[in-house]
């Protein structure tokens, strides 16, 4: 890879992990929530998951769906049945002073697994193959994955982060109900919005 179409891959990684998507903001009410250390399992996992997720949709996970198309059906309807389900385990989060210690953030493999339901994650993925590893040369999708490692944790650390700081300002339990129904109403839209363009 050319240190040009580098600098191109890295500038469509910021752009499409710091943006507001299902990850980062699940990211930055578990901060609310939970704080920056609960949260570490879920960072992780959105950091670690997505690269990984690369490999394969680089690898050719994507002529499954060419030879059958009713498996795009299929991820459709289990990415809105699982993301309708996080919404609502956002708005449900108990407020700490109401025992909050009763819910857990995503864990790693769960956050992980979010990747493969994410609309989001599918279209990142598709488009940074398509763009910088069109070949399908495992060195290019290495040099994909890597660059989204690394612009990635950055993201999710910066978002988890902006949550916690949410978190002292959203000192009453009303507070942080109203917050959490926001982030689930705002997870909601972005899967609308996904679902739409595509």
């Amino acid at each position: 890879m050319t240190y040009e179409l580098f600098l191109a891959l890295a500038g469509f990684a910021l752009g499409t992990v710091f943006t507001p998507g299902p990850n980062n903001l699940m990211l930055m009410a578990s901060g609310a929530n939970f704080g920056f250390q609960r949260s570490l399992p879920h960072l992780i996992g959105v950091a670690v998951g997505f690269p990984i997720m690369i490999l394969p949709v680089g690898l050719g996970v994507m002529q499954l769906f060419d030879a059958f198309p009713q498996l795009t059906l299929v991820m459709t309807v289990l990415s809105v049945i699982y993301m309708v389900w996080l919404a609502w385990k956002i708005a449900n989060a108990a407020p700490p002073q109401e025992g909050g210690t009763s819910g857990d953030p995503l864990t790693f493999l769960q956050a992980c697994a979010f990747q493969w339901v994410n609309p989001k994650a599918w279209a990142m993925a598709l488009g940074a193959i398509t763009l910088y590893a069109a070949s399908r040369d495992v060195t290019a999708i290495l040099w994909v994955s890597g660059t989204y490692l690394l612009i990635g944790s950055f993201s999710a650390s910066a978002w988890t982060a902006l949550g916690q700081q949410l978190r002292r300002i959203l000192t009453r339990p009303a507070q942080l109900r109203a917050f959490n129904w926001a982030m689930a109403a705002l997870l909601l839209a972005s899967l609308a919005a996904i679902l739409l363009q595509q």
